[in-house]
């Protein structure tokens, strides 16, 4: 077996601290160790945010610090090895919050020859960060002013001369500090949850250019490659990962989570959308579709390109169709495509803008709300988008978030949010599990911290009784650390539909060289993950009051597939949860635990 030194595998140890306020760039070593314990992506990042910053900095404060964030695995040939993560505190939530995204960007920061960039301050000007290999510069944006994302995106890879130039950037939402605003790249992958792009926008950054031309090499390379062709046979040879992703897309499991009773409608006033069929997965297909395709090095390809009239662009995705859609009783695919589209362009995270459309709705269907905007309106969703990126007439107080929005009208009870983080499309009435998912989830209300809807319908690798509690915060504990892993590592949570801890753990060793002893070992830095993020969010503030699901769910009793009446059994849960995490009952870790772990 050929073994390459440690120093050549896909670990650079580099990191690129960026001062905006004194436009300085210095790349520094990290130590291994915090690889070790860390992995990278987002458990790096949120490493180093925790050691840098003040927790209860102001998150659009020039003290607050931004990070850009790749996994061992982003850039080699590990299949759905692409990922990167935005860490930083969220101007939405005030939580701990790392956003994921695809496309190519995170393989090009890989072939930059770092692991992550650091940027910290404020420029006095609209600026971009530049990076072509060893070569940093910060450079002047303010041309770029009120350029939305597709457009900034154009407009720099001229610059540079160079197509493979790949540009993640904030668009007008993320200049005028929308709470939700998201971090684009590649102009149509977005690294969207917890205001993101309002952070950068705070920073008077525009966007970060990259140009890499470094290989990524890997300890065992013949270890490796036969570590990547079994799990890329274990994809061909799955009927999801094969077949219906590729097909549908993400949106392939609209209609049977609508036939579960899962499809929050209305504000979540529904948990069945009764016109699921006129915006499922084959009408995008037959209607709107132009091609698929995927990010870098994926086998799976779940991308879809489409086109409205004379507009193409990527998606909408399942939580963008729901969100614009069923959210906001909007059954015109058209209509939410356009949604979508206004959404990448402008740079909006479509889950919080099309949640706080439909909460807005609710308030005013209940006459809380002195404005007209009704449920089904498909015209008023695209001039609500608009508004809340420019922060005009209403869309300035949407801007907020839903919850905000609500508590300024004395409702927020109305917000469909956990730790002030919109929810996604899942009802957990009739997903516990992914109810418990929600309510822990160190970053708010968040299906991909613990996706456990195929398990609540009894389509995961475990079929799941809603009735044994124990098992369900067994499965829901195992998938929080599983996710921190991938996460750090660098691979699509995708991937988890047929790979298992052991997968990573072969495909990390032969990468890195970094030896992890076993499956254990490596969900044991899940773990440690996990409860980092916690501690941060302690320090800020959070607590067990915090862990909590809209009353909604709790007080309004909703008809299961069965046609039982469900609400989400909080008590039990959070109560089991703690102890298998083996925290306080008040849900805080123990310093027995935290000294085990390192933190």
């Amino acid at each position: 077996m050929v073994t390459k030194k440690l120093d050549q595998s896909s670990i650079w140890g580099k990191i690129l601290w960026v001062n905006l306020t004194n436009s300085k760039c210095i790349a520094r070593d990290m130590p291994k160790q915090l690889f070790k314990h860390f992995l990278g992506g987002r458990g790096l990042g949120d490493k180093l945010l925790f050691d840098e910053i003040d927790p209860n900095v102001d998150p659009l404060s020039k003290d607050n610090k931004l990070i850009f964030a790749a996994g061992p695995l982003t850039g080699t040939r590990a299949p759905t090895g692409c990922r990167y993560e935005v860490i930083t505190k969220s101007p939405l939530t005030g939580t701990i919050t790392s956003a994921n995204s695809g496309g190519f960007f995170g393989t090009v920061l890989k072939r930059s020859g770092l692991d992550a960039i650091v940027i910290q301050g404020r420029a006095e000007r609209l600026a971009y960060l530049n990076i072509d290999n060893d070569e940093y510069s910060i450079l002047d944006a303010r041309e770029l002013a009120g350029y939305n994302t597709h457009e900034t995106t154009d407009w720099i890879i001229d610059s540079t001369g160079n197509k493979k130039t790949s540009v993640a950037c904030i668009g007008p939402a993320g200049e005028n500090l929308v709470k939700f605003a998201c971090i684009i790249n590649d102009k149509h992958r977005a690294a969207g949850r917890g205001g993101t792009g309002a952070v950068l926008g705070s920073k008077n950054l525009k966007a970060v250019a990259l140009t890499g031309s470094k290989k990524i090499d890997v300890v065992q390379p013949d270890n490796f490659k036969n570590q990547v062709k079994k799990i890329t046979g274990k994809i061909k040879n799955n009927k999801y990962t094969h077949m219906n992703l590729p097909k549908y897309g993400t949106a392939n499991i609209l209609a049977i989570v609508n036939d579960h009773n899962l499809f929050g409608a209305r504000n979540f006033q529904q948990n069945n959308f009764e016109f699921a069929d006129d915006i499922n997965a084959e009408q995008l297909r037959n209607t709107l579709l132009v091609k698929t395709t995927s990010c870098h090095g994926c086998p799976i390809g779940c991308k879809r390109v489409t086109r409205v009239d004379d507009e193409q662009g990527e998606g909408p995705e399942f939580e963008t169709i729901w969100a614009f859609g069923a959210q906001c009783g909007v059954n015109d695919l058209k209509a939410i495509t356009i949604a979508n589209y206004i959404c990448n362009k402008l740079g909006l995270d479509t889950i919080s803008t099309g949640s706080t459309i439909g909460c807005a709705m609710e308030l005013s269907e209940k006459k809380i709300l002195d404005r007209n905007i009704s449920f089904g309106d498909s015209t008023i969703i695209r001039t609500l988008t608009k508004q809340i990126a420019y922060r005009e007439d209403i869309g300035d107080k949407l801007a907020e978030g839903s919850f905000s929005f609500a508590s300024a009208l004395g409702h927020p009870e109305l917000s469909m949010s956990v730790k002030k983080l919109e929810l996604p499309a899942y009802d957990p009435r009739g997903g516990p599990a992914q109810g418990l998912g929600y309510a822990t989830s160190n970053r708010g209300g968040c299906h991909v911290r613990a996706q456990m809807i195929r398990s609540d319908m009894a389509m995961g690798p475990k079929k799941l009784d809603r009735e044994l509690v124990k098992e369900m915060v067994n499965l829901v504990i195992e998938k929080q650390d599983l996710t921190a892993v991938m996460d750090s590592i660098g691979v699509c949570l995708f991937s988890s539909l047929v790979c298992d801890i052991d997968d990573y753990l072969g495909l990390l060793n032969s990468a890195t060289g970094l030896n992890f002893k076993s499956s254990i070992d490596l969900l044991k830095a899940g773990e440690r993950i996990w409860n980092l993020e916690r501690v941060f969010n302690q320090k800020v503030g959070f607590s067990h009051k915090d862990d909590i699901l809209p009353n909604r769910f709790k007080s309004e009793p909703v008809l299961d597939i069965f046609g039982r009446k469900r609400t989400w059994p909080e008590k039990e849960m959070i109560s089991e949860y703690y102890k298998k995490r083996g925290w306080s009952k008040n849900g805080m870790p123990t310093k027995k635990q935290l000294s085990e772990l390192g933190i």
